[in-house]
C-alpha cells in the first residue's frame, strides 16, 4: 500500500482508475468524451448565439445547460487526466476549494435551470396564448441570472464552510475530485449537523426541482395527448421526452448519490455514479438536443451547412 505524506496541506485524490494499461485505455475514452462534450456544448452555445431563429427563450436556458456542462466536465477531468498520467495524486488545499466550488455551483444552477426549462415547455404547451408574457425574454434572463446566483452563493458558502474543517485523520480522498460527502469522513469532529444541512440543500436544489419539473411534465404530457393535431402533438412529444431524457440523466444518479445515508454508501459506487453526472451527461446533452430536434438541425444547415448523416428537416 502507497504510503502518502500527511505533513502537506495538499489532499490526496485516489482517483478513479488504476495505474495499468487497463486504467490507460479507459482515460483515453474519457478524454474522447471529454473532447465530444467540449466540441458539442461550445458548439450549442456558438450555434444559438449566431443563429437569430433560435434567439428564443427555450434556447438561451438550452445555451446556459450547454455552458454549465462544458464548465463541468472542464473543472474536473483535466485534472484527473494530469494526476493520471504524471503519476502525481496531490491537488493543492485551494484547487480542492476551487473544484468544489464549481461543482457544488453548477450542480445546483444546472437544477434550477433544468426545472426553468421545464416551466417554459409547460407554458409554451398548456398556456400557449400567454407564452409572450410568462416567458418573456425578460423573464428568461431573470431565470438565468437567479440560477446562477443562487447556486453560486450556496456553493460559496458552502465551500469555505467545508474548507475551514479539522481535516486531521487523513488527507486522502477517496474519489476523483474534491465532492463534500467524501471529504466528510476525514474530519476529526462530529459532521451530523453539516451533513443534515447537505440533504436539505440536495433537497431544496434537487428534490424539489424534479418534483416541479415532473409536476410540469405531467401537465403537458395530459394536455399533448389530448391535441387534435397530429403534427403539433408529435412535435410536443419530441421537445417533451428530449427534455426528460436529460433530467433523468442527470437526477436520477444525483438523487441516489446525495439521499442515501452515509452507511449505505461505497466509494466505489459513489464514483461510478458520480461518472454519470460529470462526465457522461455533458457529453450526451448536446447530442440529445441535437439530433432529436429539428430547429437545432436546420440551424446547423443555415449556419455550418451542416447536419448529423442521414438526418432530414422534415423529419
Amino acid at each position: 500500500m502507497e504510503k502518502w505524506n500527511q505533513t502537506s496541506n495538499d489532499f490526496i485524490l485516489l482517483g478513479l482508475l488504476p495505474q495499468n494499461q487497463t486504467g490507460l485505455l479507459l482515460l483515453l475514452l474519457i478524454i474522447f468524451v471529454f473532447v465530444l462534450a467540449c466540441l458539442g456544448n461550445s458548439g450549442m452555445t456558438v450555434l444559438i448565439f449566431l443563429d437569430p431563429r433560435l434567439h428564443t427563450p427555450m434556447y438561451f436556458l438550452l445555451s446556459q445547460l450547454s455552458l454549465m456542462d462544458l464548465m463541468y466536465i472542464s473543472s474536473i477531468v483535466p485534472k484527473m487526466a494530469i494526476n493520471f498520467l504524471s503519476g502525481q495524486k496531490s491537488i493543492s488545499f485551494l484547487g480542492c476549494g476551487v473544484q468544489m466550488f464549481f461543482f457544488v455551483t453548477l450542480a445546483c444552477s444546472e437544477g434550477l435551470l433544468l426545472a426553468s426549462m421545464a416551466y417554459d415547455r409547460f407554458v409554451a404547451i398548456c398556456h400557449p396564448l400567454h407564452y409572450p408574457i410568462h416567458m418573456s425574454k425578460t423573464k428568461c434572463l431573470k431565470m438565468i441570472i437567479g440560477a446562477w446566483t443562487l447556486g453560486s452563493l450556496h456553493s460559496l458558502g458552502y465551500t469555505i464552510y467545508t474548507l475551514h474543517l479539522p481535516y486531521c485523520k487523513s488527507r486522502v480522498i477517496n474519489h476523483f475530485f474534491c465532492e463534500v460527502p467524501t471529504m466528510l469522513p476525514l474530519v476529526c469532529m462530529d459532521t451530523w449537523v453539516y451533513e443534515y444541512s447537505v440533504l436539505g440543500s440536495t433537497i431544496v436544489f434537487l428534490l424539489l426541482p424534479f418534483l416541479g419539473i415532473t409536476a410540469s411534465y405531467g401537465r403537458v404530457l395530459f394536455a399533448v395527448f389530448h391535441m387534435r393535431s397530429k403534427e403539433g402533438r408529435r412535435k410536443a412529444f419530441t421537445t417533451c421526452s428530449t427534455h426528460l431524457t436529460v433530467v433523468t440523466f442527470y437526477y436520477a444518479p444525483f438523487v441516489y448519490t446525495y439521499l442515501r445515508p452515509r452507511s449505505l454508501r461505497s466509494p466505489t459506487e459513489d464514483k461510478s455514479l458520480a461518472v454519470f453526472y460529470t462526465i457522461l451527461t455533458p457529453m450526451l446533452n448536446p447530442i440529445i438536443y441535437s439530433l432529436r430536434n429539428k430547429e437545432v438541425l436546420g440551424a446547423m444547415r443555415r449556419v455550418w451547412g451542416c447536419s448529423p448523416p442521414g438526418r432530414h428537416e422534415h423529419g
